[in-house]
C-alpha cells in the first residue's frame, strides 16, 4: 500500500522571545504573568523582527526538514504553505519558499484554513502523493500573527506567537505513513474568530471558540480513530494544536492518555496557528520522543470555522 511517509521535520522561531511580563511591558497591558498562564498556560512567545517573514520562516523550517530527511530541495515536487499571513496576496508563500530554496520545478500553493491550516494541507498533501501526482512533498505552517494583533486587546494579543515548522512527505510503499485525515468546516461561526479585512485586527470571541473547541474537536478524533478500526488506547501520541492549555489537557484525559504522551509547546511557543502542529511534531520528533512505528494523533481547530484531525504511523 503507497503511503505518505513524514521524512523529516524542521522548525523556525524568531529570535526575539518575550516573558508575558516582557510583553506586557513592551505595549503596556493592564495584565499580569499570572492572569495569562492561568487562562492559557503561556509564559512566553516568540515574535518576528524587522527582518522576518512568513517566506524566512518558512524556508528555514523546510532547510531543517529537508536536512533531516537526507534530502536536497531539488527532490521536491510540491510546496504547500499554511498560513493565515502570507507576506502578499499573490504571489503564494509557497512559491516565493521555492525561490529562497533555490527550487527550479514543481508547484506549490498556499491554503488559508486558519489554526487547521496544517492539518488541511497534509490532507492535500497525501492525496497528491497517494494519487501519484508528487513523489516528494514539502508541507509548511508559517505564521506572522504579530502584524495582524489588536496589541490594545490584552484578551486576544496575549495568546498568539510566531513560527514556522514543516515535513517531508514521500510516498513509500508501507505501513508506515499517513492513515487518514478527516477536514470540517462551518462557516455559521465565522463571527466568533476573524480577522477585519485582509490586515487586521484579529477579534476573537474566546469563550465561544472554547466551547466549540471541546467538542468538535472530540467528536472529530473519535471519527479518525473509528475510520482506521482503532481505540483511543492505541494512541501513542497525541500532537494538539497549540492554542490553550486546558483545551490540551482535556483532549489528553479524553484520550486516556498521560500527560507525557501530550505534546504541549504553548508555553513556550504560545499559539502559532497553522505552524502550532509542525512546530511541536518537529520538537517531539527531532527530540527522540516520537519513535518509529509509534501512532499519533494530530488534532487542530480555528477560524472558520474550520476543524480537522490526521493519524499517522511514523
Amino acid at each position: 500500500m503507497l503511503r505518505s511517509r513524514i521524512l523529516g521535520c524542521g522548525a523556525a522561531l524568531p529570535a526575539q522571545a518575550l516573558s508575558n511580563d516582557e510583553l506586557a511591558a513592551r505595549f503596556g497591558l493592564d495584565t499580569t504573568d499570572e492572569w495569562i498562564r492561568e487562562r492559557s498556560g503561556i509564559t512566553r512567545r516568540h515574535l518576528a523582527g524587522p527582518g522576518d517573514t512568513a517566506t524566512s520562516l518558512g524556508a528555514a523550517a523546510a532547510r531543517e526538514a529537508l536536512a533531516r530527511a537526507g534530502l536536497e530541495a531539488a527532490e521536491v515536487d510540491a510546496v504547500i504553505v499554511a498560513t493565515a499571513t502570507p507576506d502578499s496576496a499573490f504571489p503564494a508563500t509557497a512559491v516565493r519558499i521555492q525561490a529562497e530554496l533555490g527550487m527550479a520545478r514543481g508547484f506549490g500553493f498556499d491554503v488559508s484554513a486558519a489554526c487547521t491550516g496544517f492539518v488541511y494541507a497534509l490532507s492535500i498533501a497525501d492525496a497528491l502523493l497517494r494519487g501519484g501526482n508528487a513523489r516528494t512533498v514539502l508541507v509548511i505552517g508559517t505564521e506572522v500573527y504579530s502584524r495582524i494583533l489588536d496589541w490594545t486587546d490584552r484578551a486576544s494579543c496575549v495568546l498568539f506567537g510566531d513560527g514556522a515548522g514543516a515535513v517531508v512527505l514521500r510516498a513509500e510503499e508501507g505501513e508506515r505513513g499517513v492513515l487518514s485525515t478527516h477536514l470540517h468546516a462551518d462557516g455559521r461561526h465565522a463571527g466568533i474568530l476573524h480577522v477585519e479585512g485582509t490586515t487586521g485586527p484579529l477579534r476573537m470571541a474566546g469563550r465561544e471558540v472554547f466551547k466549540h473547541a471541546v467538542t468538535k474537536l472530540a467528536a472529530v478524533v473519535e471519527e479518525a480513530l473509528a475510520a482506521n478500526g482503532l481505540g483511543r488506547g492505541d494512541v501513542q501520541w497525541l500532537v494538539p494544536h497549540q492554542a490553550n492549555i486546558r483545551i490540551i489537557e482535556a483532549m489528553g484525559r479524553k484520550l486516556g492518555l498521560p500527560a507525557e504522551r501530550v505534546v504541549v509547546t504553548v508555553d513556550r511557543h504560545a499559539n502559532t496557528s497553522a505552524a502550532s502542529i509542525p512546530l511541536a511534531l518537529a520538537e517531539a520528533v527531532n527530540d527522540g520522543r516520537i519513535q518509529p512505528g509509534d501512532l499519533v494523533l494530530l488534532e487542530a481547530i480555528g477560524g472558520g470555522l474550520t476543524w480537522g484531525a490526521a493519524l499517522l504511523r511514523f
